[in-house]
């Protein structure tokens, strides 16, 4: 498949997603409540107290639009700064990894997700073999069919941008960095039972409790950590540290506080402010870069492409995406629902008549490269050992337990040449898991031939 097809193909699932699955957002603000300036010299971290407006988005993955909010699935966590320096979009999920690291993957790993292209059901075959193909995932599964697989809603969970990014301050001094946002309402999860009760009799179960705290005044909130990496650590470290589908240590990379994230407005309008709300990896400020994650990378591309086909060439230019609290000065000029055309400013570079000049401001910093470049598969880049310490080290037993049984729900109705795989893979990532999996999944076909 050509570099141009792979793009085309990332584009298309991305919109396919946005239209599928359910979604709900909410607006509030961010404040500083600690100083980083040290790490970064980004606007919206300037002062302890200064407070800066956001948008954030929830959704779920593999859901079609009006489907159960309560199942089994990852979260979306999205969140739209509109900063004095244009927008900074964080896009991330309510988990610290990914199921792949490789963005030439996505397309392949959503369409696993969906619906079976002949049958049109959900596809326990589909979404095993790749799983057990691409062993890298198997830490985001184990995540996945933990207790935290379905929130008790979006308030008592955790948001993180997962990937690496960079960190600049005013000297072009650049380190490393992940962001974790912390709910302050404690983490709750809900049972299978109950989740399958709430799918029934109230299937807008978490997008309700959402709104109704808000509306009632009870205004969630998430406290900002950033991890900080190094360029000298990163170089030395034992393991990838822009490899999406791996952790950092807090012991070896603690949490640093930065502040505080609060909802506290609903929206008044839910297509003019959710439906066509479009956030991008890429819209970034000054002090705040990307990384080498190569599923960023592609990533930076993707989604805007995806947003101009969704809404329009000008979907910057729509209230809840423009970046209202700094003056846009560019080349773009025209197209469907043109709204700003910067009056008679020129519409070429170079002119002789005050056009706009990239500001030294704005460059980001630069980075040394070196080695050969070419397309390298790291499904073997060790997937097990990250994942073992999350089962023996972070899951208390009884978790453990349900994490057994939520998997062989699942891996049950997969053909048996699958679910011989994906033991042996779990047995890589904790003897005892493995062995727990195959009896389990022995009394399941049991119970099934009594029936």
């Amino acid at each position: 498949m050509l570099k141009e097809e792979v793009i085309l193909t990332f584009n298309n699932i991305l919109f396919t997603l946005k239209k599928m699955k359910c979604i709900l957002g909410a607006f509030g603000y961010f404040e500083v409540t600690h100083d980083i300036t040290k790490y970064c010299k980004a606007d919206i971290f300037s002062s302890i107290g200064k407070q800066t407006p956001v948008a954030v988005r929830f959704s779920t993955v593999g859901g079609e639009s009006g489907s159960a909010d309560t199942v089994r699935d990852p979260r979306g966590f999205a969140i739209k700064f509109y900063t004095e320096d244009g927008v900074w979009d964080l896009v991330g999920n309510n988990t610290p990894i990914f199921f792949i690291r490789d963005p030439i993957l996505f397309p392949s790993f959503i369409h696993t997700q969906k619906r079976n292209p002949v049958t049109h059901l959900k596809d326990a075959n589909m979404f095993w073999d790749f799983l057990t193909l691409r062993p890298e995932s198997l830490h985001q599964v184990m995540i996945l069919f933990s207790d935290r697989g379905i929130p008790d809603g979006y308030r008592h969970m955790n948001g993180y941008g997962s990937h690496t990014f960079k960190m600049v301050n005013s000297c072009d001094n650049a380190v490393y960095v992940k962001f974790h946002f912390k709910t302050d309402q404690g983490i709750k999860n809900l049972d299978v039972k109950r989740a399958r009760d709430l799918a029934a009799d109230d299937p807008d179960y978490s997008n309700r409790d959402l709104f109704n705290a808000i509306a009632n005044g009870n205004h969630p909130t998430w406290t900002l950590y950033i991890q900080v990496m190094t360029f000298e650590e990163a170089a030395a470290n034992k393991f990838n540290p822009f490899d999406i589908t791996k952790v950092w240590s807090h012991a070896d990379y603690p949490l640093i506080p930065v502040g505080k994230l609060v909802l506290n407005r609903n929206p008044t309008n839910y297509f003019a402010d959710i439906e066509q709300i479009a956030f991008s990896p890429a819209h970034m400020v000054p002090g705040i870069e990307p990384s080498p994650d190569k599923l960023l990378q592609g990533r930076l591309f993707s989604y805007s492409d995806t947003h101009r086909h969704r809404l329009g060439a000008n979907y910057l230019q729509l209230p809840v995406n423009c970046p209202y609290r700094s003056k846009v000065t560019n080349y773009q000029r025209d197209g469907p629902q043109a709204y700003d055309n910067q009056g008679s400013a020129p519409n070429y570079y170079p002119n002789s008549f005050s056009g706009p000049e990239q500001q030294p401001a704005y460059r980001m910093s630069s980075f040394d490269v070196s080695g050969a470049v070419a397309k390298y598969d790291l499904s073997n880049d060790d997937n097990y050992t990250q994942a073992g310490l999350l089962y023996r080290n972070v899951l208390p037993k009884d978790e453990q337990n349900r994490l057994v049984e939520n998997i062989v729900d699942n891996l049950k109705h997969a053909a048996d040449f699958l679910q011989e795989k994906a033991i042996y893979h779990f047995t890589q990532i904790d003897d005892g898991l493995g062995k727990e999996l195959r009896e389990h999944l022995k009394l399941a076909k049991c119970s099934k031939a009594n029936l």
